[in-house]
């Protein structure tokens, strides 16, 4: 399962408005919290921005960033 895929799985679980920080500790309860904090919030970005591609999140807010659930 690739990261997208994992946060993936969350947000439809939770819904919600999701961050960074929400997106960084979903993936590290998930078993994928390798590296520093800085590698952890680049891959949480990352996959948030995966996640939007699909329409399951909307981009609400720039800087910072959050997402809201179009579903649950």
């Amino acid at each position: 399962m690739t990261t997208a895929q994992t946060l993936e799985a969350a947000v439809r679980a939770l819904g919600g408005l999701w961050d960074t920080h929400r997106a960084v500790t979903a993936l590290r309860d998930a078993g994928l919290g390798n590296g520093d904090q800085g590698d952890q919030e680049k891959r949480a970005r990352g996959a948030l921005r995966d996640v939007a591609k699909t329409g399951l999140l909307i981009k609400i807010q720039d800087r910072p960033v959050q997402y809201r659930a179009t579903e649950k």
